[in-house]
């Protein structure tokens, strides 16, 4: 049977507090972050910790996610940027390249699919995510104990090393 979750991340300020949260249901999820990240970052490790949560699974997996960036980095991008030595089509290198390269180790052998919902709506999965990866964000900005949550059935919730120095997100203008 595939397993369904939603995967999403969160930054207070950008870079700032950043968390990270993937929910199944309210027995199986996980959330961390750290004391500074960006959102983009969050989401992209809110993927590879639900991948390696459910790598041992066997199962077909289905990815809720807010994160136009997330998911086409997993589905579109990655291949490319792969093929070009880690760069992008300017020819400057790939963001958050060290998560990408996870996400890439993670994804082989995987029979996953994504799927686009509209953030802050209401869709519960996604709003639950949500809550957790602002949560872990809240905690980091706060000082008080991150809730890692149960994670998924036989697996630790460990928590992922600490991010390369967050470059603030770039600007249009």
């Amino acid at each position: 049977m595939t397993i369904v979750a939603a995967a999403d991340g969160s930054a207070l300020g950008n870079p700032g507090p950043a968390g990270w949260a993937w929910y199944v249901d309210d027995d199986r999820w996980a959330a961390g972050g750290w004391p500074r990240g960006t959102n983009n970052q969050g989401e992209l490790t809110a993927v590879l910790q639900l991948l390696r949560a459910t790598k041992d699974t066997g199962e077909p997996l289905h990815i809720l996610c807010d994160s136009q960036y997330a998911i086409k980095a997993c589905t579109e991008w990655l291949a490319g940027w792969k093929r070009k030595g880690w760069r992008k089509a300017d020819g400057k290198p790939v963001l958050n390249v060290e998560i990408i390269k996870e996400l890439d180790a993670e994804l082989q052998g995987r029979k996953v699919t994504f799927e686009w919902v509209r953030g802050h709506m209401g869709h519960e999965m996604n709003e639950a995510a949500d809550v957790r990866a602002r949560g872990a964000a809240t905690a980091y900005q706060q000082g008080t104990d991150v809730p890692h949550g149960p994670g998924w059935p036989g697996v630790d919730v460990t928590e992922p090393a600490a991010l390369p120095e967050a470059t603030p997100p770039a600007t249009l203008f």
